[in-house]
């Protein structure tokens, strides 16, 4: 049944997306430019008077290129920039000169030189809720909406971008509750289903509809007389056995009076370098390539889910003041980057984001600047390309020439609750992430987070000299937190961790009714 309803409602998307495209008139705005990522990538480099980049470290250890992991050769420029001294010299000793002076300063470099600026005529997003179910999930009772964002494409009708979103709310807790943002695919988590009289109607319908179609099948349901073409799915069921093992941390977030919704990110922005002169960064470029200023995926996914929590805040039964936002490995990027750019998000679950995440970009260990100045230089603004040149009008750049880093952009998510997860290469969150590059830069960004009155890991900030703890044995105590799990590339093993901290660093603590 559920494949059915699904199959409906992708055609009837499909079919509406079509014919507001085809009501556009063609000729009257510039064609979008059709790049390969290829094209587009010597695009920006050309732009940039960039002749050659240097290529990626491979993830092989055994191949020639392969990545550094040897840690006396990670730190080729050891010295970070200070979060906590301007441009001009002045070092900055009170809250008031941090969101003043020195904030500003580095929201500008990341915005010019890493993830790209917001353009200023983004257009206004819509949401509907196209369809909403009572579910179960385990023992509670949930209402769950999917939900569509069409971004308003009147200027350029050429390109649709509708965000998608599924939000889960649990229905046996009192008052507004928060809610977990994630990157991911959303899906109803235990579609409501027909009773048995409405399948017997549902199935003589279906029955009646396939005979009118294909004749021959009179027979064939004549001689299986009991056979029903569509039966209700027991997956779901509420007296399931459970499962070994932790609950999901969908299940967690309710169970503990959570609500959580899930945006697809390639509604937002295609994960690929082709797709730039589409989606939402396509709509508002009309289709045409970007500048060196201009957003990357990163920021754009950013964009989307800000875009998501304007709905929330129509939502009365959601805390919109306790919303969080959750990603692993590329959209733990995405969390980390959402979380330092827009202020309203109020806690952070950043989870194996690696290089363009939580890990110093100076760092030459596992994934390199080159990598994201290759294969993955969608995610960053076509001036990060600079950092990653061998040869180019202004010479030779490397990460050691960028000026921020990683411990500033967690930096700009204080005073907000931020944890910072990994697991163990032994087990597939691999090497290639640079977890101790992480923990330098979580280490270095406790300065902030302390300077505004927050607790940070609880120890001093050399990130030099600061040992990582071990695997299991995070630091959960402040408002900055770390904790590095025994499972892979996931965060999932955290969330026991991670709900209660939360819980009590947004003051919240689940009412029944």
């Amino acid at each position: 049944m559920r494949s059915l309803v699904v199959f409906v409602l992708i055609t009837c998307i499909v079919h509406g997306a079509i014919a507001q495209t085809a009501t556009a008139d063609p000729s009257r705005y510039p064609a979008p430019v059709n790049f390969t990522a290829q094209q587009d990538q010597e695009n920006m480099m050309n732009q940039l008077g960039i002749k050659k980049l240097r290529p990626g470290p491979s993830g092989n250890e055994n191949a020639p290129n392969h990545a550094n992991y040897d840690e006396a050769k990670a730190n080729p420029c050891p010295q970070l920039p200070d979060a906590l001294t301007s441009k001009s010299g002045q070092k900055i000793t009170t809250a008031d000169q941090w969101w003043k002076v020195r904030r500003p300063e580095i929201v500008e470099d990341f915005e010019r030189e890493v993830y790209g600026r917001l353009p200023k005529n983004i257009p206004k997003v819509t949401w509907t809720a196209k369809i909403t179910d009572r579910e179960f999930v385990g023992f509670t009772p949930v209402v769950a909406k999917q939900l569509i964002g069409h971004v308003d494409n009147s200027e350029y009708p050429l390109i649709n971008v509708d965000i998608k979103m599924t939000l889960v709310l649990p229905m046996n807790v009192k008052g507004p509750v928060p809610v977990l943002m994630m990157f991911g695919f959303p899906s109803f988590p235990a579609p409501a289903q027909p009773s048995p009289d409405n399948m017997e109607k549902i199935n003589s319908a279906m029955k009646e509809l396939l005979v009118k179609e294909h004749p021959e099948l009179k027979a064939v349901f004549e001689q299986y007389p009991a056979y029903e073409p569509l039966t209700r799915s027991t997956a779901g069921s509420f007296f399931a056995a459970p499962q070994p093992g932790d609950p999901t941390p969908t299940q967690q977030l309710l169970q503990a009076g959570w609500g959580y919704c899930t945006i697809d990110p390639s509604s937002i922005q295609a994960d690929n370098g082709a797709g730039l002169t589409r989606g939402i960064i396509g709509l508002v470029n009309k289709g045409q390539p970007r500048k060196p200023e201009d957003w990357g995926a990163l920021r754009a996914w950013a964009w989307g889910a800000a875009r998501a929590l304007d709905y929330l805040e129509t939502e009365p039964t959601v805390n919109a003041k306790k919303v969080g936002i959750e990603g692993v490995s590329r959209y733990g990027k995405a969390a980390l980057v959402t979380l330092a750019f827009e202020p309203r998000f109020a806690v952070g679950l950043i989870g194996s984001s690696g290089k363009g995440g939580a890990t110093l970009h100076r760092r030459v260990y596992g994934e390199a600047v080159e990598s994201l100045t290759g294969g993955e230089y969608y995610w960053m603004a076509g001036n990060y390309l600079k950092y990653g040149a061998s040869e180019s009008s202004f010479g030779a750049k490397t990460g050691c020439d960028l000026p921020v880093d990683s411990h500033e952009l967690i930096a700009l998510c204080a005073p907000r609750a931020t944890f910072v997860s990994y697991g163990v290469p032994e087990r597939g969150d691999a090497h290639w992430l640079d977890h101790e590059g992480s923990w330098m830069a979580t280490v270095a960004a406790g300065a902030v987070f302390k300077l505004l009155g927050a607790k940070d890991l609880g120890l001093s900030n050399d990130y030099m000299t600061e040992k990582m703890p071990a695997v299991n044995s995070g630091l959960l105590d402040g408002t900055l937190a770390w904790r590095q799990h025994d499972g892979g590339h996931t965060d999932a093993p955290n969330f026991k961790y991670f709900i209660p901290w939360a819980g009590k660093q947004l003051h919240y603590e689940r009412a029944g009714l």
